[in-house]
């Protein structure tokens, strides 16, 4: 194994000293490193990314930069074109190599592999590691070779596999002398202010914290609690498994020794079911990675060509995305994503059914709007949400299940607390109101919008459509 004198560790999004597989092994081979964390240079609007996320992205940043400097090291950032300012800064240290923690995402390998053209014309070993996942999408097919397109099969292959262990947080660094930085980014850089209020705190010591809470108070009772959008009854660590400032096998492996050390079956089998939510992550990952063009297409081919409304000929679009549909559970999770960067999962479900089922607006559209606010947005589990939700994807609802945003609330929101919290001007409202439509023609409460559209008619709307595109295929 090769031992070098000076290493650039490339920070991408595994912004953590603890479980860092590929600063742990730099910190191992290398007398001194380099951390590195290249800024993104786009102004103003991006279809993945927005003022929430770029926020929880500063304040990792922020943490990391301190965390670096107390174990000796110093946090270089560089602004612009991740090859160009790698290609610099390999020519300033005269690094031996460069390590790096390998990206699920199409994007992310893209630039991987100019990178490792990089140090090959170099001269240089370009070392990069498995860390975002448990299990990569190379690592599980079926029995005929192929890729999954169903969960359960998936799911049963992936929990049977041997999981990777933790590796030691690094605890000593040696970086070379002064280096030209950058200050550590502002949301400021990227033409964005951000008006609402996170409710995760970034770094991976609030991470830490969150993790031990998930495991001491939430994942036993998760498979009983975790459907309710008002209880505080989900882990939280979204976020941190799409930033790193949680490693997924730490996730893992605290969740499994919780399990193993319960006494009741029904809370191992909570616990094994909010184990299974990693095993959701990692399967819409493998299909990205293996279909790449579900970021461009439905899945599903059977379904291409489907008729959308133009989200641009109504006002319909804008009054989803800004929770003024009428539709009480819609808008309180709408509302909620816009002020605090998260939304409820069994919300998400339903306001995406909404908008691709009742407004027949194709789920693209509604996937950036989830990717530019969500701070846990991942572009694979977003991209399988959004196809589940439309009928389209991989292991997808049936076109003809969709769901009643009036009886998802008595079932899910009964009693309206929900609601209520993201949604003032309902406060005094009998929640028996917020379970069907308005009968008399008046709206819910005299500042509360009526419906924009009736649920029935949609939905017959929604199957005519299918049913006229699967005859004429």
């Amino acid at each position: 194994m090769a031992h070098y004198k000076t290493v650039i560790h490339w920070f991408r999004r595994d912004l953590r000293l603890t479980d860092n597989v590929a600063l742990y092994d730099a910190s191992e081979r290398a007398e001194a490193i380099v951390p590195l964390y290249v800024a993104s240079e786009w102004e103003g609007e991006h279809a993945w990314t927005g003022p929430g996320r770029q926020a929880f992205l500063c304040g990792s940043l922020t943490s990391l930069s301190k965390d670096v400097e107390q174990i000796g090291g110093k946090l270089v950032i560089r602004r612009g074109n991740a090859l160009e300012e790698l290609e610099r800064l390999i020519d300033e240290v005269e690094a031996g190599a460069v390590f790096f923690n390998r990206d699920p995402d199409p994007f992310g390998k893209e630039e991987e592999k100019k990178v490792r053209e990089l140090c090959r014309s170099r001269g240089i070993d370009c070392c990069d590691f498995q860390d975002v996942v448990l299990h990569e999408p190379g690592e599980i097919f079926t029995g005929s070779g192929t890729p999954y397109k169903v969960y359960t099969p998936y799911s049963k292959k992936w929990f049977d596999e041997e999981k990777p262990e933790s590796v030691e947080r690094v605890r000593a660094m040696q970086s070379p002398g002064e280096l030209e930085s950058l200050p550590l980014p502002k949301i400021e850089d990227w033409g964005l202010s951000f008006e609402g209020d996170l409710l995760r705190t970034p770094g991976e010591k609030a991470a830490g914290k969150r993790l031990d809470r998930a495991v001491e108070e939430v994942i036993g009772e998760y498979a009983e609690t975790r459907n309710d959008p008002f209880a505080d009854a989900t882990s939280h660590l979204g976020a941190d498994l799409r930033y790193g400032t949680l490693s997924v096998r730490e996730v893992y492996h605290r969740a499994e020794k919780a399990r193993k050390a319960a006494r009741s079956e029904s809370v191992r089998n909570s616990i094994n079911t909010f184990q299974k939510q990693l095993g959701w992550r990692e399967f819409f990952m493998a299909v990205l990675h293996h279909f790449p063009e579900v970021l461009e297409t439905d899945f599903n081919a059977d379904w291409r060509g489907l008729q959308w409304d133009d989200p641009g000929d109504d006002e319909k679009f804008t009054k989803w995305k800004e929770g003024r549909t009428g539709f009480p559970i819609i808008d309180a999770g709408m509302r909620q994503l816009a002020m605090t960067g998260y939304m409820h999962n069994r919300v998400r479900m339903i306001t995406a059914m909404f908008l691709t089922k009742d407004l027949h607006v194709h789920w693209k559209h509604g996937e950036s709007h989830f990717m530019q606010h969500l701070l846990d947005g991942e572009i694979a589990n977003n991209n399988g949400g959004w196809q589940w939700s439309a009928g389209t994807g991989a292991d997808a609802a049936p076109y003809f299940r969709i769901q009643n945003p009036w009886t998802q609330t008595g079932r899910y929101d009964k009693e309206g607390r929900y609601i209520k919290r993201w949604i003032p001007e309902l406060e005094k409202v009998d929640p028996k109101r917020f379970t069907k439509p308005p009968g008399d023609g008046k709206p819910i409460a005299d500042d509360y919008v009526l419906p924009i559209v009736d649920h029935g008619d949609e939905r017959e709307e929604t199957l005519a459509r299918f049913k006229a595109h699967k005859e004429a295929s």
